[in-house]
């Protein structure tokens, strides 16, 4: 069959102007930032003067991804979209895509088919400029560190300690590992150095945690850049820069309106990666989400043992915000492949495969119910290949396993295709919950891990090496034992190796090293051979976009 691409699907929408939108959502004209025709800030005064508005939340996430795509950004916007056809006033609240996977291999986070945001393409590239705002603050704390070295040195930083990085919104491995300041004396003071991914720094998560300027700049004062020659945490707030990284960020920390293709509103902010970060949008667009509806749907990345377990154990814990109800997206894809099917076996109908990934998504939704306890539904995010067999195979299982489950069909049907799932979340809303986090933050740092490791993802302990004790140790002894803990591990798999799918059991965690991001509240583990700035695959997505004389973007998924 042939469909429309994402990119010509959104092309042919026609958008309301962004004022429309926003009155259409109970905001003033006062408080919006126009940048364009079609997307705008909202000023953060309007959370403050609306705070008693509480809409119901409702988290998307989803099972362990494959590369046969699950669709939780799709679903997200579908079910909002979803519960407007049923009636309610609803609102979404995103990530913003990263340009590392928009040019790489993974594509864009604004959704597909018709349950996509947009403008698509200027959500999917340079937006509102938060990332490049973020990347400048990043940078120009690196280049302050290394600054005050080279001016004398008076807090005494010693230069093979220094452990901020710097960063840029690309996949670029070249740059993981560097030595710079070469040149001689003028040139800065030689050292190792290297490069993140915007979306894995330590300012995208205070960015995505903060919930004012003042907030903001007490977090980015504590954020720990390095050690002197005697072990002591040296701060940005030492360093002297932080005025100038709030200056850089005022305007970006305001949340992003845009809308759906059916005119919901959708705030589009903040974007870290839920594999090597906390992976949810920003704390200020959830309680503006909260405050402009019925129901706010929003959405954490990769797997729910990733960003559905960092949502509820850091940003929920952080900001006081309880998720109503909770979808896990699954599709017959995605389980066959986690049941040992091949990618290119993926369209013949496959009953035993789908039947042996089964217990991937039972294992989310257990974590879900019986570990945090929220109420939960199944959400089977349908593809044209899928057979109505195995559709119903997967929906009857779930049926007898006292697990419900509802087909969604909302990337070939937009709102009309996530509307029994909106009747389901509706209900689900109004269902007695017991939310409680996976661990008690007080307890030490190798036991909160050993408890995620566990509890979550089903394994059997965690092997610290020699480097990562030796970091809980001195972590411990400056006072950041109780804060909450980041696993950076491989969205691929419940353990930390890509190529255990399905529902493993029975492993160990390899925990390589421990940090602490002080400003943004957690602690880091870093696990396995998890990187925290990605590489380019063979063919990059790069080379399949183009642009036009008249400015029309093409091959952009």
């Amino acid at each position: 069959m042939n469909y429309k691409t994402d990119i010509e699907i959104a092309q042919a929408c026609k958008m309301r102007e962004i004022y429309d939108v926003a009155r259409s959502a109970g905001i003033d004209d006062e408080f919006i930032e126009p940048y364009g025709k079609y997307k705008a800030k909202i000023d953060l005064s309007f959370v403050g003067k609306n705070a008693a508005r509480r809409a119901k939340l409702v988290l998307v996430t989803a099972i362990t991804p494959t590369p046969a795509g699950e669709g939780k950004t799709t679903t997200t916007i579908g079910l909002a979209d979803g519960l407007r056809k049923i009636g309610k006033r609803s609102v979404v609240a995103l990530r913003e895509p990263s340009l590392g996977p928009v040019f790489g291999i993974k594509g864009g986070a604004a959704g597909g088919g018709y349950a996509q945001v947009v403008p698509m393409e200027d959500i999917n590239l340079h937006f509102t400029g938060d990332f490049h705002a973020i990347g400048a603050a990043i940078n120009l704390l690196a280049a302050m560190i290394d600054n005050h070295i080279h001016q004398g040195n008076a807090l005494g930083i010693d230069p093979r300690k220094i452990t901020w990085r710097r960063a840029l919104d690309m996949n670029d491995r070249q740059l993981r590992s560097i030595v710079d300041g070469l040149g001689g004396k003028a040139n800065g003071t030689p050292r190792e150095d290297g490069f993140d991914i915007t979306v894995a720094s330590e300012i995208m998560a205070v960015f995505c945690l903060c919930e004012s300027i003042s907030d903001l700049k007490e977090r980015l004062s504590r954020i720990v850049v390095g050690y002197t020659y005697d072990d002591k945490p040296v701060t940005a707030g030492q360093i002297g820069a932080v005025g100038a990284m709030a200056a850089l960020l005022k305007d970006a920390i305001k949340p992003n309106l845009v809308q759906t293709l059916e005119g919901t509103p959708a705030l589009v902010h903040g974007g870290p990666f839920a594999n090597i970060a906390h992976g949810c949008n920003s704390v200020i667009a959830t309680k503006t989400a909260l405050a402009l509806g019925e129901y706010a749907v929003t959405e954490a990345g990769f797997g729910a043992d990733l960003g559905a377990e960092k949502f509820l154990d850091i940003k929920c814990r952080k900001s006081g915000l309880e998720p109503d109800a909770v979808v896990v997206v699954a599709t017959v894809r995605a389980l066959k492949m986690h049941g040992g099917a091949k990618k290119t076996e993926l369209e013949k109908e496959d009953i035993a495969a789908l039947d042996a990934g089964l217990p991937n998504l039972l294992r989310h939704v257990s974590n879900i119910k019986d570990v945090f306890g929220l109420p939960c539904v199944v959400a089977v995010n349908r593809f044209p290949t899928d057979s109505d067999g195995e559709i119903d195979f997967i929906i009857e299982k779930c049926c007898e396993l006292g697990v419900d489950a509802v087909l969604s069909t909302v990337w070939a049907d937009g709102g009309d295709g996530g509307a029994e799932l909106a009747r389901r979340v509706v209900k689900l809303c109004e269902t007695p919950r017991n939310f409680r986090f996976a661990y008690d933050e007080k307890a030490p740092i190798a036991e909160k891990i050993e408890t995620i490791v566990k509890k979550i993802y089903g394994g059997e302990g965690v092997s610290f090496s020699a480097a990562a004790k030796k970091d809980i140790d001195k972590l411990t002894s400056l006072g950041f034992g109780e804060l909450p803990v980041c696993m950076a591990k491989t969205q691929y798999s419940f353990s930390d190796d890509a190529t255990k799918l399905g529902a493993p059991s029975g492993f160990t965690v390899n925990v390589r090293s421990v940090k602490v991001s002080a400003g943004a509240g957690f602690i880091v583990a870093l696990t396995g051979d998890i990187m925290t700035m990605p590489g380019l695959p063979k063919v990059p997505a790069a080379q399949n976009i183009d642009v036009d004389d008249s400015g029309k973007i093409s091959g952009l998924f």
